[in-house]
């Protein structure tokens, strides 16, 4: 069964970092782009970041761009954003999902809040 959870989420204050997880079960990362997605309240679902099967074509979304970073560990499975710098516009569940997609996992919620 295929099987996205992510993790990693919580409250920060604005300037802070947070570090997400996403582990996928019932097929290899290896094979396949990840991306990260964040939906906002009100919000459609949009695209963050993005990594290629062998860890280059490395994309960001300019509202994103020098303060997330986005990595992959074939070996363990799992991706990972990494956010710094935080600001209150950043908050949203976060996502992860390979391309092509399967099905969504429940995501991570990132509060950014003082």
């Amino acid at each position: 069964q295929v099987q996205l959870v992510e993790s990693g989420g919580g409250l920060v204050q604005p300037g802070g970092s947070l570090r997400l997880s996403c582990a996928a079960s019932g097929f290899t990362i290896r094979g396949y782009a990840m991306n990260w997605y964040r939906q906002a309240p009100g919000e459609e679902r949009e695209l963050v970041a993005g990594i290629g099967s062998n860890g280059g074509s490395i994309n960001y979304a300019d509202s994103v761009k020098g303060r997330f970073i986005i990595s992959r560990d074939n070996a363990k499975n799992t991706a990972f954003l990494q956010m710094n710098s935080l600001k209150p516009e950043d908050t949203a569940v976060y996502y992860c999902n390979r391309s092509p997609t399967v099905q969504w996992g429940k995501g991570t919620l990132v509060t950014v809040s003082s």
